[in-house]
């Protein structure tokens, strides 16, 4: 029997790389992909250096929810002065790269990770007697937020546009989120157009592996606006 060729053997694997590099890319593309966690603004449930993975699905198939947990791109200057990693200008090209065709996951860049509090069309409302938001008129008791964490120091009274989130991180008071960017463009409020997706899994440290699980008992007697 006659061995294989040594070109035809390179030439097998070449189209077994390409094959995996595409598919990769396609993965990335258009269902899941791959984001690093930058900063503390939604510890306990996320905390720096975490990965986790993104739907991409939503919005799209799927809807946009209360209590998801979203990754969207800066709608104005909610990063303005954030640090950038230092990298040689070979190192960014190899890490855009990568990135891009996702064997690396996205980093802070121009995205951000908040929670869902409130859809278009909702009255969202800080505070109650008690302290708590309220979304159309019901408190709510939010199990996700880091202990110690008031759910805002900030009062605010706001209607949610059509087609527009209002979000907060868990962690509350080291969160720049739909509170403090007011002045920004949109108002504070996220367009479902920046929406990357919804996280659904923590997949690094391999110690806090776990499902990203909406907690539909927090907003299941809000009612509809």
């Amino acid at each position: 029997m006659p061995k294989p060729k040594r070109g035809s053997f390179l030439r097998e694997v070449l189209i077994i790389l390409v094959s995996a590099l595409v598919l990769s890319w396609i993965i990335k593309s258009f269902f899941v992909q791959a984001f690093f966690i930058p900063s503390g603004s939604m510890e306990d449930t996320l905390v720096e250096g975490d990965r986790i993975l993104v739907s991409k699905m939503v919005p799209g198939v799927f809807d946009v929810h209360r209590g998801d947990v979203v990754v969207f791109k800066d709608p104005g200057t909610w990063l303005a002065g954030m640090a950038t990693p230092d990298r040689t200008p070979f190192q960014q090209a190899v890490t855009n790269g990568l990135t891009f065709i996702g064997l690396l996951p996205q980093d802070a860049g121009e995205h951000l990770v908040k929670r869902v509090i409130g859809v278009g069309g909702d009255h969202v409302v800080c505070c109650d007697a008690e302290g708590r938001i309220s979304v159309n008129g019901e408190s709510i008791d939010e199990p996700y937020l880091k202990p110690g964490s008031a759910p805002s120091v900030i009062e605010f009274d706001q209607v949610v546009p059509e087609d527009f989130l209002w979000v907060m991180g868990d962690n509350r008071a080291h969160s720049s989120d739909s509170r403090y960017n007011g002045g920004s463009p949109g108002g504070g409020f996220v367009p479902l157009d920046n929406v990357v997706g919804t996280a659904f899994v923590k997949v690094w440290p391999l110690s806090s592996v776990g499902w990203l699980r909406n907690p539909g008992e927090t907003f299941k007697d809000v009612p509809e606006p």
